[in-house]
């Protein structure tokens, strides 16, 4: 067997900064797939003659494809590499998002959405994997975190261009950019994207070795803590982003403009705490940065069901819901970092539970939250602190600053050695 010690940070191979960026702008596919067509929410109801919970199903179904597809494609990847999968996927998004511009019906946009997050799963998935195939320690951190960066800046830039698109040829035009834009990726990647993980580091023996690796890295202590920790502050941050819509036009009484203009705004504090957080990778604990994270969320949660309880005044929500965004900019890079960490050469399956789980969860959030009608922010506030309360508690409870000594508790191979945690 090949000596399958986890080199150190300066034995590793490095990224290209291209496919860095290729990594960085399908890792955005999610986000933007999201976010583009949020300011046509309201209109989209009257237009496909549904309701809110109607028009927000169609972000449920689409996130329930981009979790289902991480899940697949990230153990099917450790398997048979990175880069079939990755271009499969993206050709699959590039056409459900044309089907999606054609959709006659909220059912038909609905189900076309799926695909389309099935497919945009690759990327998803697969830019987290490379990374760790390519990285380790505090350069993976930075890299992440670059990756992280790119994804909240797609927020900041989304609802204003998808404003602008929808404003001037309406909200279909939103996938048909779409669709280009995934064209464009996948031609990229055809000639740009070049294969991270070595044939000796593959998984083999089909499903059985695949639900071995599975659960090895599920049983280990560490990363089933900094997954949860992701996902349930994530699933806090879906529920600002599904029912921001009408919270802030239909409640606050603003405009589609005056809406992607806050929501840009708002996602710009995640991106500035993002890049702070990328610079002090290796410098400062990672845990202590998410910790500082999980603490300002949950007082942010707890203030906004407070606001929303009380009538949801327009300044203190905006403050709070600006406040809440930036403090998971602490959390989102430094705790996936630690999640691939623990799980070794196993980072394609690592990947696929931590999308899978994040992207569920936001499912679940995205109708529950339109459960109470358009006009009232309570149903969000309570997932906020409730999502809050469980990333922290998760925290706290499962993860420690050392990795459990045997390997089959850890994730990692016979013969490997972990970097240490900071």
């Amino acid at each position: 067997m090949p000596d399958s010690t986890v080199p150190p940070p300066s034995s590793v191979r490095r990224t290209s900064g291209q496919l860095i960026l290729l990594l960085a702008l399908l890792t955005a596919l999610g986000p933007l797939s999201i976010d583009l067509y949020l300011p046509a929410f309201p209109g989209m109801a009257g237009d496909l003659n549904t309701t809110a919970a109607g028009v927000q199903l169609t972000m449920t179904t689409f996130l329930v494809g981009l979790g289902l597809g991480q899940l697949f494609i990230g153990p099917l990847s450790d398997g048979i590499g990175r880069r079939k999968p990755l271009l499969a996927g993206t050709f699959v998004c590039a056409a459900a998002s044309a089907a999606c511009a054609l959709a006659p019906t909220a059912e038909i946009l609905a189900s076309a959405r799926f695909l389309q997050g099935l497919g945009g799963a690759a990327g998803v998935v697969l830019a987290r994997a490379i990374v760790a195939d390519t990285s380790r320690g505090a350069a993976a951190a930075k890299l992440l975190g670059v990756l992280t960066i790119i994804c909240v800046i797609a927020p900041v830039i989304a609802p204003l261009a998808g404003g602008v698109i929808i404003a001037a040829a309406g909200w279909r035009a939103v996938f048909w950019v779409l669709a280009g834009l995934v064209l464009v990726l996948f031609v990229w990647g055809v000639f740009g994207a070049r294969e991270t993980l070595a044939d000796e580091d593959r998984n083999r023996g089909g499903i059985k070795t695949t639900l071995h690796v599975a659960g090895v890295v599920l049983r280990n202590r560490n990363y089933t803590g900094y997954l949860l920790t992701f996902c349930f502050a994530f699933a806090g941050l879906f529920a600002y982003i599904s029912a921001s819509p009408f919270v802030i036009q239909n409640i606050m009484g603003l405009s589609e403009t005056r809406f992607s203009l806050i929501f840009a705004m708002n996602a710009l504090c995640i991106t500035i705490v993002s890049v702070v957080a990328a610079a002090l990778a290796g410098k400062v604990s990672y845990r202590r940065m998410i910790s500082i994270g999980l603490a300002v969320a949950v007082l942010a949660a707890a203030g906004l069901l407070t606001f929303a309880l009380s009538g949801t005044p327009m300044v203190p929500m905006l403050v709070l819901f600006a406040v809440f965004q930036g403090s998971l900019g602490f959390i989102f890079g430094n705790a996936t970092a630690l999640a691939l960490e623990e799980a070794g050469h196993h980072a394609g399956t690592g990947s696929a539970f931590l999308g899978c789980l994040q992207y569920v969860l936001a499912a679940a959030v995205a109708p529950v939250v339109g459960l109470g009608g358009e006009d009232t922010a309570v149903p969000m506030g309570i997932a906020m602190v409730v999502f809050a309360v469980l990333a922290a508690v998760s925290y706290v409870t499962l993860t420690r600053k050392t990795a459990p000594a045997p390997a089959a508790a850890s994730g990692l191979r016979a013969g490997e050695t972990r970097q240490p945690v900071s």
